[in-house]
């Protein structure tokens, strides 16, 4: 649990400080919204390690992208903090989501998915799938 506590820390900092250096200013929402995905993207680094890069920025994407849309109808249009407005980016929906920003999701989640493996393997974290083999290995063999 510690070590999800550290990957979350480190998703919510990553996350604002995209936001910051990409459009001058962040808001907490963000970094919480930035610390469940960094989370879920160690989650699948450590099960699913062997699928190809490209699912994992597929699956990322996917991942951020809906995420934003819970927070952005929970901040945005629920409490009306007008935290973002993707309504004159073309392709949106309900101005939270948008074709763009999920597709450059896909390609910065390509990266911090293999990352995010990575910080939980330094953490001390194991993959689960190299126990499977293991395991299936050895009762293939017979030990």
């Amino acid at each position: 649990m510690k070590n999800y506590i550290i990957i979350f820390g480190l998703g919510a900092f990553s996350y604002g400080l995209i936001e910051i250096v990409w459009r001058g200013y962040s808001h907490w929402s963000m970094m919480i919204a930035g610390g469940l995905c960094f989370v879920a993207f160690s989650v699948i680094e450590q099960k699913f390690s062997h699928i190809h890069i490209l699912y994992k920025g597929v699956l990322g994407s996917i991942i951020v992208t809906v995420t934003e849309l819970v927070f952005g109808t929970v901040f945005n249009l629920m409490l009306g903090l007008d935290v973002w407005d993707y309504s004159k980016v073309p392709f949106n929906f309900l101005g939270q989501v948008c074709v763009l920003y999920s597709v450059l999701w896909g390609f910065l989640s390509a990266a911090a998915i293999p990352f995010a493996g990575k910080v939980l393997e330094k953490l001390g974290g194991e993959r689960k799938e190299s126990r499977l083999y293991e395991t299936s290995a050895q009762s293939v063999g017979g030990n």
